[in-house]
């Protein structure tokens, strides 16, 4: 299958059939890259209304399941605070499917997840 851009639509159509599969999401935001191991178990979108700066995402991408985080500036591995992977969304968000692969990107960074 040949890479090719998505809609939110045809984007969320496509990630929820990935509900129960381990996943791994990497990271590109500034310097920083980390890598995230997911059992996903289901996918949900949240929109957050009383935002106090353009930090806080109006949407986002949850990614719900049990996981851990490996940072490989450091090279450690961390359990996910919480059975939630957040992903910020905007309207400019652009995502693709390279038929293996998502990219998310976003003005903060790249986020690919992958079946592992």
């Amino acid at each position: 299958m040949e890479h090719q851009f998505l809609s939110v639509e045809e984007f969320n159509s496509r990630i929820q059939q990935w509900s129960g599969r381990t996943v791994k999401i990497t990271k590109h935001e500034m310097d920083d890259v980390d890598q995230i191991v997911l059992n996903l178990q289901h996918i949900s979108y949240d929109r957050n209304t009383r935002r106090i700066d353009d930090y806080v995402p109006m949407h986002s991408l949850q990614l719900v399941g049990d996981g851990h985080i490996e940072t490989l500036a450091s090279m450690s591995t961390q359990p996910l605070p919480s059975p939630n992977y957040e992903i910020p969304l905007q309207d400019s968000t652009m995502y693709e499917f390279d038929g293996e692969k998502f990219f998310i990107t976003t003005e903060r960074g790249v986020y690919k997840i992958e079946l592992t």
